[in-house]
């Protein structure tokens, strides 16, 4: 069990000390993953920037979806999507999601591009590894980007998510994997939904430690 997403980020960041002074890039999802991932980056004394990445929810439930979808296009849709949704009701789902990926890029990045991730080792981190279609979707893009080497770090995860993700990445770092699992929240004290706000200062506090 950890207080909060700080805390969280902090244990983190000790499971990849390794990396300490070594020239990675900590790429959080957000909103969730930019607290844990600032600590990390923190710690590490790393590049520190975001990687815009939006679940496709599903219409009567968003808390759930048929997949992910990130800044760069790349995506991950779960086989069977095409059972639970028509076409149509993918297509626009996705491009929904695509313009608030747009916006967030804008918003919480300020308009500027992910830094080059061609040849360098990146650290994906999240608050949490539910579904797994996100961070997959991330996994995708930072290979399409050209990534070195792509370590997944995440304070929490089901086992079934981290069997699917292990494959897929270099390195894959999880603390903490219950059974059962029911939701990444389970195993934080204090659990909120981030806001905008919260995010833009976790990138002006990184700017002074974070690498160019």
């Amino acid at each position: 069990m950890f207080h909060d997403r700080a805390e969280a980020g902090k244990l983190l960041a000790r499971a990849l000390s390794h990396y300490k002074g070594k020239p990675v890039i900590v790429l959080a999802i957000p909103r969730g993953g930019t607290e844990v991932g600032y600590e990390v980056a923190s710690y590490l004394r790393a590049k520190f920037s975001l990687l815009i990445v939006r679940k496709l929810p599903f219409p009567n439930n968003p808390e759930a979806g048929f997949g992910a979808i990130a800044e760069d296009g790349s995506r991950f849709i779960f086989k069977d999507a095409n059972k639970w949704l028509s076409k149509g009701d993918r297509d626009s789902i996705i491009k929904y999601q695509l313009n608030e990926v747009k916006r967030r890029v804008s918003v919480l990045r300020q308009g500027k591009p992910l830094p080059k991730l061609k040849g360098r080792i990146v650290i994906l981190v999240d608050d949490g590894l539910a579904m797994g279609s996100t961070i997959i979707a991330a996994i995708k893009a930072c290979r399409k980007l050209g990534a070195k080497r792509v370590i997944v770090a995440s304070p929490v995860g089901s086992n079934e998510v981290a069997l699917r993700v292990r494959k897929l990445v270099d390195t894959l770092i999880i603390l903490e994997t219950p059974e059962p699992f029911y939701a990444v929240a389970q195993v934080y004290e204090k659990w909120h939904d981030v806001t905008d706000a919260e995010v833009l200062s976790f990138i002006k506090r990184s700017l002074k430690f974070s690498a160019n």
